[in-house]
């Protein structure tokens, strides 16, 4: 039999990418410039966007569109010709910030409808270790009806994509590959090498694929809980963190990390996948809980901040305004999810504080349907404080003079990131 790489490079098989968001739509178009590719998305206005050449996502340009080999589809008969499928559809956690997993499960359903022998299945969707095998294999093989590793081959190979990173895009990031069996490991090393410039990097089974994308995030979310725990510690001393750390990276091996808000759809949800496939084996997370714990209650201590500052003032909390700048997970993005800024907006609103937010990149709409509230339409200065929870450019580039016009006297400047420090030391100020 013809190996399946060369079928694919030869154009006489097709891959299809099933979830075509930010980690599905850019590897599809890499993949349509040397492969022949089905773009599948079970959103049928957004696939008539990517037909057009818009990204729904507003991360890739027009020209990236441009000389790509691809099909897009919102129709599950529009999928059944491929023979390579790979999986990139979104892993959140549901309220109780447990793995949700329909969006997986219902991609393997879709693909089980469609699936033949021969075909192989690819997920970039960050699972727990076991996910793949224990959880998604099942779901193909009943709706197929086919036998696994027997009839079809499953891999692994974990997304890396960053959001607003035009540094470290899908090309230039090694790419982690597993397969189910020596053949499969190296027919999915062979596809994605041919495509990923900086290399892969073939784990020795699927575990150790999905394991090593989850601590990728959980190590950075414990280095930032850190931070944001020792920002605690330093405002309380009187000491701002930033000047703390700026001393402290003079030392060779000190690790670049700062305080801020932990959200979007990688380090604010990950560690939860992997702490949860622990408890099921009977182990409970101290550490990892710990950071996740420390991270996800910043938003509401910089709210108790700024409602303290305005008590302060002597201010009725009822009347007064505060401008929250930035709604986004990180900055010059327009990804909303898992925004911790809708923690800060709600804790605030709590105590009946008048809340604007402003945000150059977001869906005021997104917005609505997601956390409850929408973009101001107009600023209602002066406001009692601001809070500048999301570096975009856009603010960062303001002048103090800026700042100093929106603020009632005495009014607050919180500077979650210390974006702006320099500019308003003669103002009321504190960062995390």
């Amino acid at each position: 039999m013809e190996n399946l790489y060369q079928a694919l490079a030869d154009k006489k098989e097709k891959i299809c990418v099933i979830g075509l968001g930010y980690v599905g739509l850019p590897i599809a178009l890499e993949f349509g410039r040397k492969y022949s590719v089905i773009g599948f998305d079970i959103n049928a206005k957004r696939v008539e966007m990517m037909k057009q050449g818009i990204d729904p996502s507003k991360e890739l340009p027009k020209e990236d569109f441009e000389g790509a080999d691809i099909n897009f589809t919102a129709d599950l008969e529009g999928i059944r010709e491929a023979k390579f499928y790979v999986v990139a559809v979104p892993t959140p956690i549901d309220e109780h910030k447990n793995p949700d997993l329909k969006p997986l499960l219902s991609a393997c359903k879709t693909v089980g409808k469609v699936l033949k022998k021969g075909d192989y299945v690819v997920f970039e969707s960050t699972v727990y270790p076991g996910c793949t095998e224990e959880d998604c294999v099942p779901v193909l093989e009943k709706e197929s009806g086919l036998k696994f590793v027997e009839d079809f081959k499953v891999g692994y190979s974990p997304e890396r994509i960053n959001p607003g990173d035009k540094e470290h895009t899908l090309t230039r990031i090694v790419k982690v590959v597993s397969g189910c069996d020596e053949e499969s490991a190296e027919v999915i090393s062979q596809v994605y090498g041919s495509i990923i410039k900086a290399g892969v990097h073939k784990a020795s089974n699927i575990k150790v694929a999905e394991a090593a994308k989850i601590i990728e995030n959980t190590q950075r979310d414990l280095n930032i809980a850190l931070m944001n725990e020792l920002s605690i510690i330093f405002n309380k001393i009187g000491i701002n963190t930033y000047e703390v750390l700026e001393a402290a990276g003079t030392k060779w091996n000190f690790l670049k990390f700062f305080p801020g808000l932990v959200g979007g759809h990688c380090i604010g949800v990950d560690p939860y996948y992997l702490t949860h496939k622990s408890s099921e084996l009977g182990y409970h997370s101290k550490v990892i809980l710990s950071g996740r714990h420390i991270n996800d209650s910043m938003g509401s201590l910089i709210a108790k901040d700024v409602v303290q500052h305005i008590i302060k003032m002597d201010k009725s909390l009822k009347q007064s305004r505060v401008l929250v700048m930035g709604a986004t997970f990180k900055e010059n993005v327009s990804d909303i999810r898992n925004s911790k800024v809708a923690d800060v907006v709600n804790e605030l609103k709590s105590f009946s504080v008048n809340v604007d937010v402003t945000d150059p990149h977001a869906d005021s709409e997104e917005l609505l349907h997601e956390y409850g509230f929408g973009l101001a339409d107009n600023l209602n200065q002066p406001y009692d404080a601001i809070i500048l929870a999301v570096n975009h450019k856009e603010y960062v580039e303001k002048p103090a003079s800026y700042f100093k016009e929106l603020l009632s006297e005495g009014g607050l400047i919180f500077d979650v990131k210390g974006a702006i420090r320099g500019k308003a030391e003669a103002l009321p100020y504190r960062s995390l």
